[in-house]
């Protein structure tokens, strides 16, 4: 029984034709081999799985190779071919410099750099995982790497670039290698299962391309895992059980439960998802790039980003023309938050249900709008609505409107005549009342009677009062406000509340000092947000009493809270007699009336 080898080995590029997604690295390397324009150094950077030590070996094998081809590749006959690839070759040392990164492992790679090949043109040093090294072994590594003798070639390889130090990258011709393309990797895997005889589905092939994320090896290690799982034949089904990955046609039917607001059928498809085994953050990274290739598919220029199996790929762009691009942004916007906040949330699957949820109503929420060519989002649910009103026979509306008329009258007629006789009663207040009311009889009455009820002339006095004591209060002036005075009107509340039995609030107002902002704005310093609630519970009958006493409508108030810290210590602070008198006409505003007819005069 031969032994096995893993396909990421087995059939690892031996030239620089057959090095996959690599192209502008392996064409500058060949012309650079043809043209004897090699450098000392070469430091090879990218993610993992995409060639790097490969095209390493290729290049080391290449210069020290005996015939070589005119476009610059390797025999792969001759005796240094031969012995590289049985790995004999004394031209060629790789370091691993995860394991070796010391000083010591670098003067001791320095040290052998003195000597010349025996055999062949250069000696190759391949530095692996060259980040690795601590700033000691790199500084160590900086002379020989600027000046090395003319046989020795450095070949650094790195996937975290940013951890080399900058004297090193200055000293280094820098290739960086790409990611490999879906369609690139699953042509390699095509032409792997043709040379196994291994039957695969393309689409299968591609769901590994998608999962590699552009790692060949990666791909390779996966293709032979589900090989190994279905023994030879790889079909979508099986790749998607094996690689725990939810098939897209949930995905539509999920998308297509949302459209319908069918809440029911969207949980019930989660709960079976669910109870196949995957997990909810995989549904919402999956929905998330679903809805990212409907929003790619939706325009023909940018298409070409949709990396989706063929089989998909119509349905893909047939759907995106019946999906409003509004839902597509704002659901991936709550996928987002979603997945964001997936790892802190306690009940995970309650936390998958509100997303589905949200997503369900979505589309009732808000939509977007083209304001001038600027994008904007607009809620549904701020647009008027119509009132339905019940409509109702015509002969009805009328019958009902000709009775509230008719009922009306009688009021309408004495309203009309008394606001008459209040206009000549402001107009010409010296009339005599039998002469006003006389003339206003024979106006609307049509009468020649000149006999007024007495109920009238009480009205009329009534009347009377009102409009002078009106007249009275709109010419007064608004008096103007001192600290003195709004003391005296706040004692005269303070008794309001006790007639009322209110002494919470007694208490509270007799605490709270007062300050006049301007002639229409008072403050009132509060100790807590206890106290200044106390304060508020009054404001519907505390403004009327404020404005009434300085006669100003537009007099306001507002509170103040002052939190004084309590240092446990009881004081008593002597108050002033400006203070003490303040106080003193709050409790009994009398005072203040005592001391004006007495003139007196505080010290």
């Amino acid at each position: 029984m031969d032994k096995f080898v893993v396909s990421a080995r087995k059939y690892r590029p031996q030239n620089f034709s057959t090095v996959v997604g690599q192209a502008h690295i392996t064409t500058t390397l060949k012309n650079a081999i043809k043209n004897n324009q090699l450098a000392h150094a070469f430091l090879f950077c990218g993610p993992r799985g995409v060639g790097k030590t490969t095209c390493a070996r290729i290049l080391a094998k290449t210069i020290n190779c005996e015939n070589q081809t005119k476009d610059g590749e390797a025999c792969n006959s001759c005796n240094s071919c031969i012995s590289f690839d049985a790995g004999t070759s004394l031209n060629i040392h790789e370091l691993d410099a995860a394991s070796n990164n010391s000083v010591d492992d670098i003067r001791t790679l320095v040290e052998q750099v003195r000597f010349a090949p025996q055999a062949g043109k250069y000696k190759v040093y391949i530095v692996d995982e060259v980040h690795m090294l601590s700033s000691s072994a790199f500084n160590a590594f900086l002379k020989t790497l600027e000046e090395p003798p003319p046989y020795a070639i450095f070949i650094l390889a790195t996937t975290e670039k940013h951890k080399i130090l900058p004297t090193i990258l200055s000293r280094c011709q820098i290739f960086d290698f790409k990611r490999i393309t879906n369609n690139d990797t699953v042509e390699h895997l095509q032409e792997i299962c043709g040379k196994e005889g291994i039957k695969a589905d393309k689409a299968a092939l591609h769901v590994i391309a998608q999962k590699s994320e552009g790692c060949m090896r990666d791909s390779l290690s996966i293709l032979d895992k589900i090989v190994s799982f279905t023994n030879g034949a790889v079909t979508y089904t099986n790749t998607l059980e094996h690689l725990n990955i939810l098939d897209e046609d949930y995905y539509f039917k999920l998308l297509d439960y949302l459209q319908q607001q069918d809440l029911s059928s969207a949980l019930l498809m989660y709960d079976e998802i669910n109870r196949k085994g995957f997990e909810g953050d995989t549904v919402l990274e999956g929905f998330a790039e679903f809805l990212r290739n409907l929003l790619v598919s939706r325009d023909a220029k940018v298409a070409m980003l949709l990396e989706v199996a063929e089989d998909f790929k119509q349905k893909y762009l047939q759907t995106a023309q019946k999906i409003p691009a509004s839902f597509i942004i704002s659901g991936l916007n709550i996928l987002n938050e979603a997945e964001l906040n997936y790892k802190q949330s306690r009940n995970k699957r309650l936390h998958v249900e509100l997303t589905i949820i949200k997503l369900s109503y979505l589309q009732q929420a808000l939509e977007l709008v083209n304001n001038d060519g600027v994008v904007s989002k607009k809620k549904l649910i701020d647009g008027s609505k119509t009132i339905a009103f019940k409509a109702l026979p015509i002969e009805k509306v009328k019958k009902q409107a000709a009775e509230t008329i008719a009922e009306q009258a009688p009021q309408r007629k004495q309203a009309a005549v008394q606001r008459t006789e209040a206009t000549l009663i402001i107009e010409e207040p010296s009339l005599p009342i039998k002469k006003i009311t006389s003339n206003l009889t024979a106006q609307n009455q049509g009468s020649t009677t000149t006999t007024v009820p007495k109920t009238t002339l009480g009205s009329l006095n009534k009347i009377r009062q009102q409009i002078t004591q009106q007249n009275k209060e709109g010419n007064n002036e608004a008096a103007k406000i001192t600290e003195e005075e709004l003391y005296v009107c706040w004692g005269h509340f303070i008794e309001k509340l006790r007639e009322k039995s209110n002494f919470s609030a007694v208490t509270n107002f007799k605490a709270a000092e007062l300050k006049v902002i301007d002639n229409n704005t008072i403050e009132i310093i509060t100790m807590g947000e206890i106290h200044k609630a106390f304060i508020e519970v009054e404001r519907a009958e505390l403004v009327p009493h404020l404005q009434q006493y300085f006669n100003n409508r537009l007099l306001a108030y507002q509170v103040l809270v002052i939190e004084k810290a309590d240092t446990g210590i009881v004081t008593d602070i002597p108050l002033t007699r400006k203070q003490q008198y303040l106080k003193i006409i709050e409790e009994y505003p009398l005072v203040k009336e005592l001391k004006e007819r007495l003139k007196l005069e505080l010290d």
